[in-house]
């Protein structure tokens, strides 16, 4: 087809198809192909190179149904018990009675004050999650007005921060700036985040260093692993915190699992002496002691949840900021190790 002829659609029909002069290739013979589509649809091989959706799996609804009937239960039961503790205090004695009131109605207020807590913290989780898929989103799409919005978002999720007031102020200055996508929301990164990221890199590291002295010096396993998981809970409510985040224990929860979601798919859950010669190419576990070795290895674990907690946590992709690597926050655990004498 020549620069001067327009697109043409043709269809095959009965007729064409008889004629020795049009080959036509089966659709068997074509190699199979697949695209990447949007959730929720699976997408399985077809031959004529479209994506076919596949409904998703539909989960049962009868384990949501018991557990539901279990918790009505067992509100019900306790409901019940409280109201007869009541009703038997004000026949023993009615300033007990009126006590056990007082002390009911303050548990209900804490009660209200911690689901106020936890719907507050998963409702910002929520903001900074929708503010990292809006810029992945613009990003993608080339979308100059979705990073103009996402920019203004992000500089008020964060105008309660003082320090912050210089870089938002040069954001205001650049609002009216013809900037590419890529410049406006990197701009935003480097005036809002790039401390914060520095403070979490900072966190993972030390932390790091505590899980690696404490695991290598503890006599028992069970002391490793209290250990290991009291930090790891530790850091990830820290790096939330930096970013801007207040979980709760429902917003922790999702955190920790999306955490661990990330550290899993990005192969994070590798263990061995294999990761410690991938990083730095040394064989550090074959020359300590072994329990010098251990210690290194939860370090490089801690550290390694940390950064997946740093992407998860963090409400900005990385675009002009480098993301943080395993060397740049267990580079000092690791050049330590090194020093040990040999065994």
């Amino acid at each position: 087809m020549t620069s001067g002829q327009k697109p043409r659609a043709f269809r095959i029909t009965p007729e064409l198809a008889a004629e020795p002069s049009v080959i036509t290739t089966p659709l068997a013979a074509r190699p199979p192909q697949a695209r990447i589509v949007d959730e929720p649809f699976e997408i399985v091989d077809a031959a004529d190179g479209v994506a076919v959706p596949v409904a998703p799996r539909s989960r049962s609804p009868w384990g949501t149904l018991f557990l539901s009937a279990v918790g009505g239960l067992v509100s019900l039961g306790v409901g019940l018990s409280v109201e007869r503790m009541i009703a038997d205090l004000f026949q023993a004695a009615p300033w007990l009675g009126w006590v056990a009131l007082a002390l009911l109605g303050l548990a209900a207020l804490a009660l209200l004050a911690i689901v106020v807590r936890e719907l507050a913290g998963l409702r910002r989780e929520r903001k900074i999650e929708r503010l990292r898929q809006s810029a992945l989103d613009a990003l993608a799409t080339r979308d100059h007005t979705g990073a103009q919005a996402v920019v203004q978002a992000l500089s008020t999720f964060y105008a309660d921060r003082d320090t912050l007031s210089a870089g938002r102020a040069r954001i205001d200055a650049a609002a009216d700036a013809i900037l590419d996508v890529d410049d406006r929301i990197g701009l935003a990164e480097h005036e809002l985040l790039a401390g914060l990221d520095r403070q979490a890199r900072n966190a993972i590291a030390t932390t790091a260093k505590q899980v690696s002295a404490v695991t290598a010096l503890s006599p028992r396993a069970i002391v490793d692993v209290a250990f290991v998981v009291f930090a790891a809970v530790r850091l990830l409510r820290r790096i939330a915190a930096i970013y801007g985040g207040r979980p709760g224990f429902l917003g922790f929860l999702r955190l920790g699992r999306a955490a661990l979601a990330h550290l899993t798919v990005t192969g994070g859950m590798a263990v061995g002496e294999s990761v410690m010669q991938q990083v730095l190419g040394l064989g550090i576990a074959a020359r300590v002691s072994a329990k010098l070795g251990e210690g290194v290895l939860n370090g490089l674990m801690t550290a390694r949840f940390g950064l997946a907690a740093l992407n998860v946590c963090r409400p900005l992709p990385f675009v002009r900021e480098a993301p943080p690597r395993l060397a740049d926050v267990a580079g000092e655990l690791l050049r330590s190790a090194e020093a040990e004498p040999k065994s």
